[in-house]
């Protein structure tokens, strides 16, 4: 499949909107894909493989808007209850999506990570994405997050059995703990929390995904499914992120 390239530096700094009216954290729930095969006579794989073409379309966005970090909720802990060929199918998704876009990852800055229990994953998924983190590890610009076998209760009870772990080493007492050290211990340490979620497909839920980090988020539904997504939807989420007023509790 051939994917898009980045635009050029001229498009960027065309950006309809200063970079300071950006979210730094994009989160996306990218649903539909297999609704939009089965409407359209097609085996749902064949909507996960035109999802994929989206989500060059959606980081490209991403990267010329200058987001600091694009989240892509793109295979839970939940989804193993689907038939095993199409978990099959997804699993080989992020090695056909690298193998053919990493160089342009890389000549663009991007920096990609993975969230997630990685272990259960196929060897094939595993080697894939890791050879993406190690050739991208010094990149410093977009960083791409893909949360794949990613479940946020899982996340955060793993981050307390690990945070209790500490305790009883002594490496951590109960009066330092806080909100900032807890987030610590979460898959996204180090990272700020997402600024706006997306959700396509016209679900109008969290999904078990980053339940924690969404506290204050902005969130923004489309019936749109994913593989219908396009950059100008991505353009209308953030033109209504600036038109929101965060209180983030105050007045």
């Amino acid at each position: 499949m051939k994917l898009p390239s980045f635009r050029n530096k001229q498009a960027q700094e065309s950006f309809p909107f200063p970079e300071d009216d950006t979210p730094d954290h994009i989160a996306i729930i990218m649903d539909g894909n297999g609704r939009w095969a089965e409407k359209r006579g097609m085996a749902r794989a064949a909507g996960h493989k035109e999802g994929v073409a989206t989500v060059a379309k959606i980081v490209r966005a991403a990267a010329d808007a200058r987001v600091k970090f694009l989240t892509l909720y793109t295979f839970s802990t939940e989804n193993w209850k689907r038939p095993k060929t199409e978990v099959e199918f997804i699993l080989k998704l992020p090695k056909e999506f690298l193998k053919s876009y990493l160089p342009d990852l890389i000549s663009n800055n991007v920096r990609v990570e993975v969230i997630g229990d990685m272990g259960k994953l196929p060897v094939f998924t595993r080697e894939a994405v890791q050879y993406a983190m190690d050739r991208t590890r010094d990149n410093d610009g977009l960083q791409l997050n893909i949360a794949l076998n990613y479940g946020s209760r899982q996340e955060i009870l793993s981050a307390m059995k690990a945070m209790l772990v500490d305790m009883n080493n002594k490496d951590v007492s109960l009066d330092e703990l806080d909100e900032q050290k807890f987030s610590g211990y979460l898959d996204t340490a180090g990272m700020s929390d997402p600024d706006l979620l997306i959700r396509t497909g016209g679900e109008k839920r969290v999904s078990n995904f980053l339940l924690w980090q969404l506290a204050y988020t902005e969130f923004w539904f489309t019936d749109m499914l994913w593989p219908d997504f396009s950059e100008e939807e991505f353009l209308q989420a953030l033109q209504e992120y600036r038109q929101r007023k965060r209180r983030f509790g105050g007045v």
